[in-house]
């Protein structure tokens, strides 16, 4: 178990088995092919290719060409002043060789030639064919292709299939190595848009920005140079540039528009309209979104759907809860007709449980209570059905929150208990999935290091059948190539155990606040059930009118790991007041700032204190014979650091101990075990940011306790 919880989360997000998605299709692909002469296979170049719908290219000096947008069924026309037109239609995005029959006769070549040519085709091909279903023959075909290989071009080309495996799935660091290897064998503008985009989603932006600006942008195809303005807005877009992501989504989409590109025209224009949703451009971005849409309903029923869902995001960023519930029951009546083409997996934004989910939010959100419960209850039974924990843990969750706002506490508290069950389920499958995930990673990077070790031993081959009389130079360099390797390895390594132990702490933080908030709820609720057992009913509304406010508070602030300290102090004073309203003959209660601290600069981790203050009224002022006293105070200690004081004169720890029943003992413990286990977490991730403390109060008969919580400043 404790092996399993070091996966780290970020590779979770990042691998196969929760990107199902990526295996949706789209009736348009690029395509690769080459044009030789019959007898002697030799390449042709600058031969015109030109696709009946409009698509234009010339082959390089290897023969090779690359069509970016074609479909099945269109014709490839290949013209050349050396032979007769060719016609070719295109049936799959397998490679096409073109061989013509030359005007000017050459001597033949040898087969060998020609089948080492072809036999590297067939394995490029067989990379291209296994990339979707599976990542580890994609990558030992790679390297079969490698072997046979006999020039830097098809080294190039080699490497760059393999990088745009990575890509598909989502293994964007292993997708920059190879773009860049690919590179250093020779320079493309494909290879180049591929690292520039790599980069980007792997979050190295100023590199990404860096490398689209290195590219040529008027030796790009057209749909290349849509592609160019696309990618780097995005970069942009993801460092809040907001105004040069426009403009370059604006370039992209006047290329996209003068060359008929209509696919990018839809793309550009929806991602033009979320900047201005980002920058607070709220009435641009609707203006933008719903000329986006008409655009989409041109393309195919899903791209219509998928616009239709970032529309409906959009309005419920905007607060425009009708507009938002149109358009996703609008989506809900659809998806059934794209279900019956195409698979839709649950990551996919279009599945009815989380529309129904949406729904209900925004139904929830204005308040309708009786609109909101049936369309959660619906996404609940959905997920349930389709094995969708974490929309099944989120509606389940929602549920308890409307009925619990709408004063159906029974039904509030069941729904949480089954938000609990949920939880603990997603748990475990999360786990399941944390070791799948770290063992296709092993997998791919030990076959990742077999393709470097290849070309490593291909270069020394090549070194030795030039320079055999250096032998000694070729022993030093391969050591320092391998201590090298070993270099990069280690630092790799370190990265990556760093990131598995921050997941794991943000895992085990969440599971310690899931652990907490019910623990804290259900108090609550035991303590609002026997006041108003014992109060006539207009005190206990009073009493009830706080506590729901406090515990909308409470859950609100229930997912951050620090919130401002003025929040946190609201909080406590609203929970001692309540406490003090119920047990107003046991003690009375005293709340001092030091005017000299700046609050507003200090952090603190939410529903610190308050389980403090809960022991210091239950467990001590509860059981004293005379009225007592609780003080709260938070005073200066240094110019960075604070300490806050929960101090009460009550029986004592000790005395308090031999009064509990034995299961009481045990729910304290693990609760005082919860506070310790989320502070030392917080503490290893944030440089040992809270300290606490606790000690007897006094030496006397009620001895009282004493808790002290230093906090340092950000």
């Amino acid at each position: 178990m404790s092996l399993l919880l070091r996966y780290s989360l970020l590779i979770l997000m990042c691998f196969p088995i929760l990107n199902l998605n990526a295996q949706e299709s789209n009736s348009y692909f690029s395509i690769r092919g080459s044009v030789r002469e019959s007898d002697t296979y030799k390449p042709i170049p600058k031969v015109n290719i030109e696709v009946n719908g409009g698509a234009y290219t010339i082959t390089d000096s290897d023969g090779r060409f690359l069509i970016t947008r074609v479909k099945k069924g269109d014709e490839l026309i290949v013209r050349h002043k050396d032979f007769e037109t060719v016609y070719y239609t295109i049936i799959n995005d397998d490679r096409i060789t073109i061989e013509v029959e030359p005007v000017i006769i050459k001597k033949k070549t040898n087969s060998k030639y020609k089948r080492d040519i072809k036999l590297f085709n067939s394995l490029i091909d067989s990379v291209a064919k296994f990339k979707k279903k599976d990542v580890a023959k994609s990558i030992e075909f790679v390297g079969e292709a490698l072997l046979q290989s006999n020039s830097v071009k098809q080294n190039a080309e080699a490497y760059q299939v393999l990088a745009e495996v990575y890509m598909y799935w989502k293994q964007y660091d292993l997708a920059v190595t190879n773009y860049r290897i690919s590179l250093q064998n020779l320079e493309t503008n494909e290879a180049k848009l591929g690292l520039a985009n790599a980069y980007g989603l792997n979050k190295n932006y100023q590199e990404s920005i860096d490398t689209y600006e290195a590219i040529d942008v008027s030796s790009l195809g057209n749909y290349q140079k849509a592609t160019f303005y696309e990618g780097l807005g995005d970069t942009y877009y993801h460092i809040k540039d907001f105004e040069a992501s426009l403009e370059a989504y604006n370039k992209g989409l006047e290329v996209a528009k003068n060359h008929l590109i209509s696919p990018k025209v839809v793309d550009l224009n929806s991602k033009i309209a979320q900047v201005y949703n980002a920058s607070g451009k709220t009435a641009a971005a609707e203006e933008a979104f719903d000329r986006t849409m008409n655009l989409a309903e041109q393309q195919t029923k899903k791209r219509a759907l998928e616009e239709k869902v970032t529309v409906a995001d959009f309005q419920n960023t905007a607060r425009n809860y009708d507009k938002e519930i149109i358009l996703r029951k609008e989506i809900i009546e659809d998806v059934e007709d794209v279900e019956n083409d195409s698979l839709i997996e649950n990551e996919s934004a279009l599945t009815p449980q989380k529309q129904n989910y949406k729904i209900g939010n925004a139904y929830f959100l204005q308040k309708d209570y009786l609109n909101a419960i049936p369309y959660f209850e619906k996404s609940i039974q959905e997920a349930n059905e389709k094995e969708d924990l974490v929309v099944k843990k989120d509606a389940t969750k929602k549920l308890s929150d409307v009925h619990f706002d709408a004063g159906n506490y029974e039904e509030a508290k069941v729904a949480f208990e089954a938000y609990k069950d949920v939880v603990d389920e997603l748990y475990i499958k999360r786990e399941q999935e944390l070791s799948q995930a770290d063992r296709f990673r092993r997998n791919i990077i030990e076959k990742q290091n077999r393709i470097t070790s290849l070309e490593s031993d291909r270069q020394l081959t090549n070194s030795l059948i030039s320079e055999r009389n250096k032998n000694q130079q070729l022993i030093i360099y391969s050591l320092i190539t391998g201590m090298l390797l070993l270099v990069v390895i280690g630092f790799f390594m370190f990265k990556y155990i760093k990131q598995q132990r921050l997941a794991n702490n943000l895992l085990a933080l969440k599971s310690l606040r899931s652990q907490m908030n019910p623990h804290f709820i259900f108090n609550a609720l035991n303590s609002v059930n026997s006041f108003i057992a014992i109060n006539d009913e207009r005190t206990a509304n009073k009493y009830l009118s706080d506590f729901s406010h406090l515990m909308r508070a409470v859950l609100e602030n229930s997912e951050e790991d620090f919130i401002p300290l003025e929040k946190e102090i609201e909080l406590l004073e609203l929970y001692t007041k309540l406490e003090h309203f119920r047990f107003q003959d046991k003690f009375d209660y005293s709340i001092t700032i030091d005017n000299a601290i700046p609050i507003s600069e200090y952090q603190i981790p939410p529903m610190l204190l308050q389980p403090y203050i809960e022991n210091a009224v239950w467990h001590g002022l509860r059981y004293k014979k005379q009225k007592g006293h609780l003080n709260i105070s938070i005073e200066k200690k240094n110019t960075t650091e604070i300490t806050i004081t929960v101090s009460d004169d009550g029986i004592g720890r000790e005395r308090s101990k031999s009064l509990k029943t034995e299961n009481q003992q045990k729910q304290n413990s693990k609760g005082m075990g919860n506070i310790k286990k989320r502070v030392t977490i917080l503490n290893q991730m944030y440089k040992d940011k809270v300290d606490v403390f606790v000690d007897d109060f006094q030496n006397e008969e009620d001895t009282g306790t004493k808790v002290v919580v230093t906090l340092k400043k950000d």
